[in-house]
């Protein structure tokens, strides 16, 4: 069941949202929808599709559980610099 919602939020980021909308061909009711579900971390209901391609690499790379990214890209760029 659909519910109306009225919310006040900044002109300029309404446009904005209207705009990411239009680009992904979506609704900005649908894209405020995905988003709250993000939040509440239900991930299943989100009507977006993914692209084969992602799926096909999702997955691929396995990292351990202690991989520091800030840390490896810092060492990465200091290499890569000097």
């Amino acid at each position: 069941m659909n519910t109306k919602l009225t919310l006040q939020i900044n002109n300029d980021v309404i446009e904005k949202a209207k705009s990411y909308a239009k680009e992904k061909h979506i609704s900005l009711s649908t894209l405020v929808e995905n988003f709250l579900h993000s939040l509440a971390g239900d991930k299943e209901k989100f009507d977006m599709e993914i692209s084969p391609v992602v799926q096909e690499l999702s997955g691929i790379i396995e990292l351990p559980e202690d991989f520091n990214l800030k840390k490896e890209y810092t060492e990465y760029l200091i290499e890569k610099y000097t």
